[in-house]
């Protein structure tokens, strides 16, 4: 099978509370289409209905899973949601949030972003001690603590057992006809909360807020609990860390230009880094052409601070599938000419700068590079708004292991060899850092290695880009794209 080649999506959450009955899985529905682009494999909600929790989810969109609940109404006062896109556990029925049970501290459901870094630990000693899984999602670790805490509530409980889980969640609870809303110590994740006519809406970004025009909002802080039931909302600190680990590709990829995240306007900050680029690039060229959708903004930057033209060079296709599944080199190379298409009159005759947000290995861009190319371009210049990504993640992005990391296996010049590219630069971190307000708050975990936690990096992992050899990396880089080089 081919793997997607590309930094994939993490999950998306979403919850509403409401002092008077309203349509909660309604408003529910509307926050979820603004989390979509988080991830599109399943979705979901809970809601409490006559005093019992309703579940309701399915693998695709929200557009075709959910859309029954805007055909009548269902009067309630509290209900959560989730998107997903798998990190832990495969894409199967099973693993869609919000996951819902009932045990000794009532009935509870959850929707989770993120990934538990000390999983196998957790899973093992549970399993061990007689614990039955369901699902193969590590957010049913929470849940399966939660029902075996010796306390007597489900808050004391939550207080007790998150100080022995580490990694990223900003994660919604309905428990009963309270929410809860959780976002671990190190502020890994975003996660934002606004209130408005009596109305309490928490979601991972603040697009989902602004869908209900709900515009006093805030973030949560690093290790918050909130809790939001009929007496009002308050808040409780499980605990913070020293230091703040917000994943920078937040800013970089993730999160929708229009929102705002850790403070920071998202098409702000990439137009940053698309500057920061520019301003250290000495390339001559007639045309800045962003990859869509995740390049534009950064394109914009970079067009204005090396004053050449930007140029909207590649039409994208939003109906188009997903082209990872694709098992052959011709099957691929279709799906990414289905998916994206170049503009003739644009390319045809110049040099051409082409940007987007990073690269992982390699493949797609090839491929892109080609169009580019086979529509007249003169030189092809490859442009990335994030430095070299070496390491995989444990905090819940889907970033292959070290092997299948090119950065790990090609210098830039060997990688424009391979792409086709004429040249390619990365952003280098220092100027990452200088386009944020807070640069010691972030996690660059996935370029430097740096983990802001323990993780459960294999020898094998740590060998790669040190010790080992990289001949035989580089050989088995340069006959991924299976049969490119005898189409070309």
């Amino acid at each position: 099978m081919f793997y997607s080649d590309g930094i994939e999506h993490e999950c998306g959450v979403a919850a509403v509370h409401s002092r008077d009955p309203i349509n909660i899985p309604e408003k529910l529905f509307f926050t979820l289409f603004a989390l979509q682009h988080r991830g599109q494999e399943s979705t979901g909600v809970a809601y409490r209905k006559d005093g019992h929790s309703v579940v309701y989810k399915d693998l695709g969109m929200v557009s075709t899973v959910l859309s029954r609940y805007l055909e009548r109404e269902r009067l309630c006062h509290v209900g959560i949601g989730h998107v997903r896109y798998s990190t832990h556990g495969g894409n199967k029925l099973e693993n869609a949030q919000p996951i819902l049970v009932n045990c000794n501290k009532g009935e509870i459901a959850l929707a989770h972003n993120g990934n538990i870094a000390n999983m196998p630990e957790i899973k093992r000693r549970l399993f061990d001690e007689g614990s039955i899984f369901q699902t193969s999602s590590d957010s049913e670790l929470l849940l399966h603590l939660l029902s075996r805490s010796r306390a007597q509530s489900f808050l004391e409980a939550l207080h007790e057992i998150l100080p022995e889980v580490e990694g990223a969640y900003s994660m919604v609870l309905m428990h009963d006809d309270t929410l809860v809303a959780v976002r671990d110590p190190s502020g890994f994740r975003p996660l934002y909360v606004g209130e408005q006519d009596g109305m309490t809406v928490v979601a991972s970004e603040t697009c989902a807020l602004d869908i209900l025009r709900v515009r006093g909002y805030r973030e949560l802080v690093p290790g918050e609990i909130l809790i939001v039931d009929h007496l009002g909302s308050r808040s409780e600190q499980v605990r913070k860390q020293e230091n703040e680990s917000r994943c920078v590709f937040e800013l970089i990829y993730f999160a929708r230009p229009d929102s705002v995240v850790f403070g920071h306007s998202v098409h702000a900050a990439r137009k940053a880094m698309g500057r920061a680029l520019a301003a250290a690039d000495a390339v001559e060229a007639d045309v800045v052409v962003p990859i869509p959708d995740s390049g534009n903004s950064a394109a914009l930057g970079y067009a204005e601070q090396s004053g050449i033209t930007l140029e909207f060079g590649l039409t994208r296709n939003h109906y188009a599938g997903r082209s990872f599944i694709m098992p052959t080199t011709a099957e691929r190379d279709l799906a990414v000419r289905m998916k994206l298409h170049p503009v003739r009159d644009v390319i045809e005759g110049r040099r051409v700068v082409l940007v987007d947000d990073s690269l992982v290995r390699g493949t797609t861009a090839r491929m892109l590079v080609r169009l580019v190319r086979e529509v007249g371009a003169t030189e092809v210049h490859l442009r990335l708004c994030s430095p070299e990504i070496r390491w995989p993640c444990f905090f819940g992005i889907d970033i292959p292991t070290r092997k299948q990391l090119i950065s790990n296996a090609m210098m830039p010049d060997e990688i424009a060899r391979f792409t086709h590219a004429d040249s390619v630069r990365f952003l280098s971190l220092d100027e990452l850092q200088s386009c944020l307000n807070t640069p010691n708050a972030y996690c660059y975990a996935c370029f430097s290695g740096a983990y802001p936690i323990d993780v459960p990096l294999t020898q094998e992992e740590l060998a790669v880009g040190r010790e080992r050899d990289l001949r035989e990396m580089r050989k088995a880089m340069e006959i991924a794209d299976l049969g490119a080089a005898e189409q070309e």
